[in-house]
């Protein structure tokens, strides 16, 4: 058995050594996958012709610097042309907007560092820059060719990098660059999100490796920018006023509030110095109106007197301000006290919101941009066909051209689990493109609820007494069947309001009522008082509470109950179904552990609130019941920092509910992008040992470390409509392609084990980083296909493995328990985190105490613990 106390080291005597480990490389593919029926597909990768020798690299660096890329590039185009005699003669070299550029062949200027001067016509006065060019390398093509038909097992990535700055060369200077997307301005359709934003419509494109040749993967892709429009109307957007001629008043406080948090940090023109359209930058808005605001204004006789906004406005441009008791914008550095009027400002065109959209700005967006699978491969094929790249001169000059068509992939579909029930008929499911159903079912172990409570938050004009009579009785029917018996009335039945009342109720319910199971919570819609119920359910009482919508309870229906009865069986330590036993993969002959984790960041635009991570462990053999650990950590780390202890109280539990300590270990990390790989596997996998030695000296299981990636953007066609599933035509559920858009040499497969209902299917990547295990490729696959038909909230295969899901379920989670009772109930938009002040000091004293705050308000209470709370 683990010795779970064996005594701490001597000082001065380090602790059994972790064998160093060399760099760690990423394994070979075992093979290729055979199982399940053939499918023909095509992927959104089109095939890139590469030419031999070398590319020619060289460092740019611009003074002054820090403009943004978009002048640079006008520089360095400006610079090839001015100098095209003397040096860039029949070159066309390609920059990638900050330090590096690209040439085919050597330019005139040898090894040494160069200086040129180029000038920029500017508004009102020319701009002078120098540009420094310095040669860095040569880059080899070979070496690229050489890791694409496997030869070599490390991919040159200077390589891959200079072909990708060539292929964004032109579109960079021709539309609005974002990360690897490019956008233009809408022609010919308008999608207003409200709040002042409009929906983008662009393409993503990047050059990816994969056998045998280089691919350009091109992909539809649609974002929020802010329209151009003048601010008076972004103001009205936001603040939601009809019409800007009825608000004859200030703003109020809170009004002042909500458009400061909208407009700070964007780029105005001013309007009011005819063609001088000068652009700041907003840093705040004035809590007084343009009429009393106030700045210190020099008189040509060199004193200073303070002047009003409107006033100067009338004196200095003759212009009486329509608006004089609307704030003005503060714009440039907060130090200069420069104020512009809101009616002479527009907001500049081709911004892009990074702000989290509101729920209702989100669904818009999902409407605007679904397609169904055929529609966004025509769309992907018109893109190609417009893009044109071969008609591109830097990619005719570099020797690289592009294959219009899609790639032909060879597929296979997986045949999913059967899916073990309990109860009398231990009914089993067999899914039918990823869904199956459970009537006629029950629960592979039901548990009997017998103490149970309902508090209605949503006011008795809303959800009356016999709406939850009625839904107590329903519950009881569905559940009944489903093998959980909801037997007798609650024993606790009182409506409350606000988030307040939460605390003391729950205090009372478990105090005086012993052996109480379950809360329902009827909540009014989108509410504080649920972060609350959370809060002091999972973390302060250790009570398990179900929240329901007054909706649902006013108007039930079947499927709606029939999942709520998923989630309250697991959050009460119940199993609803397991893996039937015998179609498991050979690897469930012994003890083996799955765990998943996941690390979720605070929204775009925040800078100070913590990462949260999770990891969730399997805790017996089917694998159903999984149980988690979560830490706060340091804001946007990408690292699990405390990864060991959290994988050695995980073990340990595994332990105490099965007796045996597992011989395999699992792990499914999600969050992880391909820049940060090595730096991942070489930090966590080494805690994964860590902590497999500090349990026992000499245990160690084998390890087998996935990282699972949604947010790609590689997409699977049917090329025969036959094999098109539903309305929206995707591909089917289980389909697997490990060839032909996968890695050349390290073992990585794309596995869509959803079916897809609406848009366009994402299938999953799975990128295997470490394999003690020794998986060929289809156990592997088989395995990750099966554990997506695993998740307890619903009776479908999902996207991908559920304690992958679980892990991002209980970081969510967390997020909640951060929230502070008596704000918003967002969590993204909230900023109310418990110790949230600790960026304005300067110890270090402080920001331990908080992050020690922090763990607290995550911690989950020892009852709730044991169970799937976050289900």
């Amino acid at each position: 058995m683990f010795p779970m106390n064996t005594p701490p080291p001597p000082v001065g005597v380090p602790p059994a050594a972790v064998p160093a480990i060399p760099n760690f490389q990423c394994p070979a593919r075992p093979n290729h996958g055979s199982e399940g029926r053939h499918i023909l597909l095509r992927a959104n990768h089109f095939q890139v012709r590469m030419p031999k020798g070398v590319i020619h690299h060289y460092d740019i660096s611009i003074s002054p610097d820090k403009c943004p890329r978009r002048v640079n590039r006008e520089i360095i185009e400006t610079m090839v042309l001015s100098y095209s005699q003397k040096i860039f003669a029949g070159q066309k070299p390609v920059f990638d907007g900050r330090k590096n550029l690209y040439s085919r062949d050597p330019l005139p200027i040898g090894r040494e560092k160069v200086e040129l001067e180029v000038t920029l016509p500017g508004e009102g006065k020319d701009r002078v820059f120098k540009v420094a060019i310095k040669w860095v390398a040569q880059v080899s093509l070979f070496a690229l060719e050489e890791a694409l038909e496997g030869r070599t097992h490390q991919i040159p990535f200077e390589a891959i990098q200079a072909l990708d700055v060539v292929m964004r060369h032109l579109p960079s200077m021709t539309y609005t660059p974002v990360g690897r997307s490019f956008f233009s301005p809408p022609v010919d359709y308008d999608h207003p999100l409200g709040g002042g934003r409009e929906v983008w419509f662009g393409f993503h494109q990047s050059v990816r490796p994969s056998q045998w040749k280089m691919m350009l993967n091109i992909d539809v892709s649609a974002t929020a920018f802010y329209k151009s429009q003048p601010v008076i109307e972004f103001m009205c957007e936001v603040l939601d006023i009809q019409n800007i001629q009825e608000q004859r008043r200030p703003l109020t406080d809170s009004q002042r509030v909500k458009f400061t948090k909208e407009i700070k940090g964007l780029k105005v023109e001013i309007t009011h110095c005819g063609t001088m359209k000068r652009k700041y930058r907003v840093c705040n808005v004035t809590r007084r109106p343009a009429q009393t605001q106030s700045f210190p204004l020099q008189l040509e006789s060199g004193q200073t007197v303070e002047c009003t906004v409107a006033k100067y406005f009338l004196e200095r441009y003759k212009m009486k301000l329509q608006f004089p008791h609307l704030p003005c914008l503060q714009v440039g550095q907060e130090q200069k006290h420069t104020y512009l009027p809101l009616e002479v400002c527009n907001i500049v065109g081709g911004q892009r919101c990074i702000k989290k959209l509101t729920d209702m700005q989100t669904s818009t967006m999902i409407k605007a941009t679904a397609r169904s699978a055929p529609d966004r491969e025509r769309e992907i094929n018109n893109l190609v066909r417009k893009a044109d790249f071969n008609r591109d001169p830097h990619l005719q000059l570099f020797g690289v051209s592009v294959n219009y068509r899609m790639t032909d992939v060879q597929g296979r579909v997986l045949a999913p689990p059967k899916i073990q029930y309990g109860g009398r008929t231990k009914a089993q499911a067999v899914p039918n493109q990823g869904v199956w159903d459970m009537r006629g079912k029950q629960f592979y172990s039901g548990i009997e609820i017998r103490v149970w409570a309902i508090a209605c938050f949503a006011p008795q004009r809303t959800v009356r007494e016999d709406a939850l009579r009625n839904f107590t009785q329903q519950l009881q029917r569905i559940s009944n069947d489903a093998g959980m018996p909801v037997t007798g009335q609650p024993c606790f039945c009182k409506y409350a309001t606000g988030p307040d009342q939460v605390e003391p109720m729950f205090r009372y319910l478990k105090n005086t009522f012993q052996g109480l199971q379950l809360i329902v919570v009827v909540l009014p819609g989108k509410t504080p008082v649920y972060a609350e119920v959370k809060r002091v359910g999972d973390i302060l009482c250790g009570l398990a509470t179900q929240c329901v919508q007054a909706k649902n309870v006013n108007r039930t229906s079947p499927q709606t109950l029939s999942n709520l009865c998923l989630k309250i069986n697991v959050k009460l330590g119940g199993i609803n179904n397991i893996l039937l036993p015998s179609v498991r993969p050979h690897l469930f002959h012994e003890p083996v552990i799955f765990l998943g984790a996941d690390i979720t960041h605070p929204p775009a635009g925040d800078r100070y609130r913590p990462s949260i991570a999770a990891i969730v462990g399997s805790m017996d053999a089917h694998p159903s019941r999984y149980s988690a650990q979560v830490r706060v950590q340091q804001h946007r780390q990408e690292i699990i920092q405390d990864l060991s202890t959290m994988v050695k109280e995980l073990l340990i539990q595994f332990y105490k509910s099965t007796r045996f300590k597992p011989t395999r270990i699992i792990f499914y990390r999600d969050g992880v992008s391909e820049g940060q790989f090595a730096q991942v596997l070489t930090s966590e996998l080494r805690a994964v040992r860590e902590a497999c030695m500090k349990l026992e000296v000499g245990y160690q299981p084998g390890i087998t470390f996935i990282v699972v990636q949604k947010r790609h953007h590689t997409r699977l066609f049917c090329a025969d409509r036959k094999d098109q599933i539903g309305r929206s035509g995707n591909i089917p559920a289980g389909t697997t392609v490990d060839a032909g858009i996968t890695h050349p040499t390290e073992f990585d497969f794309f596995l869509c084990s959803h079916a897809g209902i609406q848009g366009t299917s994402r299938p999953s990547h799975y990128h295997v980083l470490w394999d003690d295990n020794r998986f060929n490729a289809d156990e592997l696959q088989m395995l990750t296909y099966q554990l997506c038909h695993t998740y307890v909230r619903c009776t479908r295969s999902v996207s991908i493995p559920a304690p992958a899901y679980y892990a991002h379920l209980v970081a969510f989670r967390a997020r909640y328990h951060l929230v502070e009772k008596d704000h918003d109930s967002d969590p993204a938009t909230c900023s109310s985190y418990t110790g949230e002040g600790s960026h304005h000091s300067g110890g270090n004293g402080e920001e331990g105490h908080n992050t020690t705050a922090l763990t607290r308000a995550v911690t989950v209470h020892p009852d709730t613990c044991k169970v799937m709370y976050f289900a």
